[in-house]
């Protein structure tokens, strides 16, 4: 049995996040005053089945760090299961702009554990203790170095312990603020509005006495979501009909409710009623009204907490949802409309402020729904916390970093540091059977022939990650930076046809 981490210790790690941030300015990214080195550690500690091709290429999905390495004073340790392709890395480091790619290769360190298995990366590490060693001996200055992870649960913590450096995400305690029961217990303290329903329910008979309450409150209540309090993407979501039942107050209400959970939509089409409900019993969860109307959006709002307690707008985004009820995330548009991008800011700056007296640092989003009302206006209900890095955060940083720009919360726009503005559209879930027949190399050409790869002299064009599941899995992931919406859309329309035409045409040839 792995001893109990020391608290204390990190604790006392996590105060040199003050001082960094004092000596560097506004944040650890853009400072050039002093040497540091970033551990990147892209753990999925998540309970989410995927296969072992799927895992690296999401672990190499923030592989938009490196853009980072175009600044002399960053030196990066880059950490996965296993070894990344040569030419993936080269892919990125020659985006970089006005910076010979060799240079900040020298100041790179690749460490790979070389275990194809679905455990975390961070277990991974912490299974092999010499490579914990090995990393300590790659940076120069202890005191001048920091963990990056994609989320962040016990075994991050632990790892941030034995490597000697604090992490720049949210502590594992704070871990009841991001679930969905927790988040309507914030929404309800701090007065932002969310959709009707209850928390912390650990059976389905939590679930259907539940909804015959909502019911009683609201009888023309005709379809409500359940949720796995850990579920992410949408994985974890339930859609349950409550059309046609008994009246509200009727004695077979209750049987009848009961029997309509047995029928209910399953958004994941990998789990069966049976394991959804044991995970519902392990975790918990929420059902609420599903929010409905004539027009109807999924905007998010994201933002940071720095380690001094401040509350940094960061971005917001139109998710693109699918999946068997539209609730899986797919992708994202940047930003989201001026209707209500600022609108969902403000109730998200309230959370931000109560978890900066909470003492979270790191970044964080809040996924809403919108729905537009019959005089135009939007109303909007905050639906999740996500306590971690998500969907959003690597193309908004692939722009970040490659433009030098700034997401000016006020008006709800990106300006680049010349002053351009600047949107984009970005799917982790380009997917076709077809796509297998990719290799890396192939892909790089198609888009450098067809002259969509992005380019410096205008900042736009395509920036691909996931690239490595390609050959697997037939999926691919994309951000596509232009000058305009309309431009952004066509860009991202173009390169999904692109792909479509090559692989059919690669296909027919074999």
């Amino acid at each position: 049995m792995r001893e109990a981490p020391d608290l204390d210790h990190f604790d006392r790690l996590q105060k040199k996040l003050v001082k960094m941030w004092q000596v560097i300015g506004s944040s650890l990214e853009e400072s050039e005053d002093v040497e540091r080195t970033i551990v990147v550690v892209p753990s999925l500690s998540i309970d989410l089945e995927a296969p072992t091709s799927a895992m690296q290429a999401y672990e190499e999905r923030m592989l938009f760090m490196l853009f980072l390495l175009r600044k002399p004073s960053i030196r990066m340790i880059y950490v996965t299961s296993q070894s990344i392709q040569a030419g993936i890395i080269d892919y990125y480091l020659e985006m970089l702009p006005g910076l010979v790619s060799s240079n900040a290769r020298k100041r790179l360190r690749l460490v790979s554990t070389e275990d194809g298995s679905s455990n975390p990366l961070s277990q991974k590490l912490l299974d092999r203790p010499h490579l914990i060693e090995h990393i300590c001996s790659l940076i120069p200055d202890i005191d001048q170095a920091h963990m990056v992870p994609f989320n962040t649960t016990d075994i991050e913590r632990e790892l941030a312990i034995k490597l000697d450096i604090p992490m720049y995400a949210a502590d594992p305690r704070y871990f009841a603020f991001g679930t969905k029961s927790g988040c309507r217990r914030i929404f309800a303290e701090l007065g932002v509005q969310h959709p009707l329903g209850f928390e912390d329910l650990y059976s389905i008979q939590d679930v259907a006495v539940s909804i015959v309450k909502m019911r009683s409150e609201r009888p023309s209540l005709e379809e409500v979501v359940v949720k796995h309090n850990e579920g992410v993407s949408g994985i974890g979501n339930a859609m349950v009909d409550l059309v046609d039942l008994p009246a509200p107050g009727a004695d077979n209400e209750l049987a009848a409710i009961e029997g309509r959970l047995q029928k209910m939509q399953l958004e994941s089409s990998d789990m069966s009623f049976q394991n959804y409900v044991e995970q519902l019993e392990r975790s918990g969860g929420i059902v609420e009204e599903f929010i409905s109307g004539l027009e109807v959006r999924s905007p998010s709002a994201q933002l940071r907490v720095t380690p001094l307690g401040e509350v940094e707008m960061l971005s917001t985004h139109d998710q693109m949802l699918g999946g068997p009820s539209g609730q899986s995330y797919l992708g994202a548009i940047f930003p989201a409309d001026l209707a209500y991008s600022r609108k969902i800011m403000r109730d998200a700056v309230k959370v931000g402020e109560r978890f900066a007296k909470e003492g979270i640092v790191g970044r964080f989003a809040l996924d809403f729904v919108v729905v537009r009302k019959k005089d135009g206006d939007w109303d909007s209900y905050a639906i999740e916390v996500n306590l971690r890095k998500g969907g959003t955060t690597a193309p908004f940083l692939i722009l970040q970093y490659l433009t030098d720009g700034l997401y000016e919360a006020e008006s709800g726009v990106f300006y680049t540091s010349r002053g351009d503005l600047k949107y984009y559209v970005a799917s982790d879930h380009l997917e076709n059977p077809a796509y297998r027949v990719f290799t890396t190399e192939r892909l790089f050409d198609i888009v450098s022939v067809n002259h969509l790869h992005y380019n410096h002299a205008n900042q736009t064009g395509v920036v691909m990650h996931l690239i490595t599941g390609v050959a697997e899995l037939g999926r691919i992931g994309v951000t596509a930076i232009a000058n305009s919406p309309q431009d952004a859309n066509e860009l991202y329309r173009r390169f999904n046809d692109l792909l479509d035409r090559e692989a059919a045409a690669l296909s027919a040839t074999h």
